[in-house]
């Protein structure tokens, strides 16, 4: 079991691999959390194709693919907050509309592209193999920060999520940190671009989290179990993509889904075969677990 284990880290391209996944797991995990719970999927999934211009303009430029990515995550995500501001246009439409928008320029620059093919596969996919020393260290830096922020103002985001009303009462900036909310969440999907791409990332934001949430009903240890499912998906993942030859991000993605399916199947307080046995009067004869719903009250901080 130990050589099965130590086989993969032999070479320096998996032991970069599996650190990229494991750090980006886990900052997935836990800014998916706001995302599940404000239910933001949408926008997840928004930014994380909103980046293909950047990309494309980059890979003209001959300048690093991560910078393009980066700089159309953030106009995007300044983009949305600016058109929904003032409240006319509420925030889904302005997703729905700069989300078509930076995709379609994305597209049609790559279609004049007729070298791009190998690489377009690799951002839409992820390429966690291919993980340099720079880009670990970019990768640590951007998640650092984000992680930092998130510890920082950690209160002031769960006001803002859950209780305007306070919020306005506590005089907090709401609009500023739904803003920092939105940037927060296109560095994660740039950090996250290498290792599931574009195509999956929204996955990583959402199946960790959402899993979390089935398991426990405050926000503190939400993000903490998030975390650690999102860790191990990623090793989980990288392993199974090693021994079952098969594309690493798909891979830590699928594993991601089982542990979302096992938790939605057996969650002693929502999940289903609990809830089928209660129906079936099981607990009433047996003293068995609880119903989904029984003392399950809404999450808290």
């Amino acid at each position: 079991m130990i050589a099965w284990a130590l086989e993969p880290l032999r070479y320096g391209f998996m032991q970069r691999g599996l650190l990229a996944s494991l750090l980006v797991g886990i900052l997935c995990a836990v800014v998916g959390c706001y995302i599940v719970l404000r239910s933001m999927a949408f926008l997840g999934d928004a930014l994380a194709h909103a980046i293909l211009p950047g990309i494309a303009v980059a890979y003209l430029l001959k300048v690093d693919l991560l910078i393009g990515a980066l700089v159309a995550a953030l106009l995007v995500a300044l983009g949305i907050a600016a058109i929904s501001h003032r409240g006319v246009i509420r925030e889904d439409t302005a997703i729905g509309i700069l989300f078509a928008a930076a995709l379609s320029l994305g597209v049609a620059l790559i279609s004049r592209m007729k070298s791009y093919a190998v690489d377009l596969t690799h951002i839409l996919f992820g390429h966690v193999l291919g993980v340099g020393v720079r880009d670990l260290w970019l990768i640590g830096a951007l998640g650092a920060v984000v992680l930092l922020v998130i510890v920082l103002l950690f209160k002031e985001f769960l006001v803002v999520s859950f209780d305007p009303v306070l919020a306005a009462t506590l005089r907090l900036p709401a609009g500023r940190l739904r803003l920092l909310l939105l940037v927060l969440l296109a560095l994660t999907v740039v950090v996250s671009l290498q290792t599931v791409g574009v195509g999956l990332v929204a996955a990583m934001l959402v199946t960790p989290g959402a899993t979390a949430y089935l398991l426990t009903h405050r926000l503190a240890p939400m993000m903490g179990l998030s975390a650690a499912i999102g860790a191990a998906s990623a090793v989980a993942g990288l392993y199974f993509s090693y021994y079952g030859n098969v594309p690493s991000g798909p891979a830590i993605v699928l594993v991601a889904t089982v542990f979302f399916l096992l938790a939605f199947a057996f969650s002693p307080k929502r999940g289903v075969f609990w809830a089928y046995l209660r129906r079936r009067g099981w607990r009433n004869r047996h003293g068995g677990p609880e119903g989904p719903c029984a003392g399950q009250g809404p999450l808290r901080s």
